[in-house]
């Protein structure tokens, strides 16, 4: 049984998001378009405002995780030199850019460490509950975690991006083995599948097939 997804901070990641809004440019960023940390040779933080982004591994460009609500990016690697992980914007979003030394100053002046500890702490969690899903499970499990995932999404997203697409670019597992799982759930009408693999509806899935 998988954990449950950790419950995200929005009050925290609310009040860190007003304090830097007004020291933050406003970027031009297009679909596809990757962000890394640094930006005329200073680490950044990016507030994410609107759209729909990718946090990638950046040895191989597994997805981690998404973001479809406002969040702040860049506090990890803006205390830390290791660079892990890399940003992709995915549909035209809002996204806005401050310098991490600048922010620091501004968690100083307005005494917003605990919220960035909250907030630090979830993406520690989520990385976990992550780990869960994939790491020493069976294939079948892991595409079911990716389906559960998958159908709490907005209907707009859903029907962006194919399950098929969605659980590859999170698990590497091979074209073939996740279609033959969901071709035997679809069978058993399990799930509802829109031509060109989108997730309309989903039952409760089995154990096993």
């Amino acid at each position: 049984m998988p954990l449950s997804a950790p419950v995200r901070p929005d009050e925290s990641i609310g009040r860190l998001l007003e304090a830097l809004k007004p020291f933050s440019s406003e970027m031009k960023v297009v679909p596809r378009k990757r962000l890394h940390w640094e930006y005329k040779g200073e680490a950044q933080l990016y507030l994410f405002l609107e759209g729909e982004l990718s946090v990638l591994r950046a040895t191989d460009g597994l997805v981690i995780a998404g973001a479809y609500d406002p969040h702040l990016f860049g506090l990890a690697e803006s205390l830390q030199t290791l660079r892990c992980h890399i940003l992709r914007v995915d549909t035209e979003s809002t996204i806005l850019r401050v310098s991490a030394k600048k922010a620091m100053e501004i968690f100083d002046q307005q005494n917003l460490w605990r919220d960035v500890s909250i907030t630090l702490a979830y993406f520690n969690s989520y990385l976990f509950y992550r780990d869960d899903l994939v790491v020493q499970q069976r294939t079948y499990s892991v595409i079911c975690n990716h389906l559960q995932e998958i159908i709490q999404l907005p209907l707009e997203t859903r029907m962006r991006v194919s399950v098929l697409e969605y659980i590859q670019e999170r698990t590497h597992l091979s074209r073939s083995s996740v279609l033959n799982v969901l071709f035997a759930l679809k069978a058993a009408n399990h799930l509802d599948l829109k031509r060109g693999g989108y997730l309309i509806e989903m039952n409760e899935l089995p154990e096993k097939i």
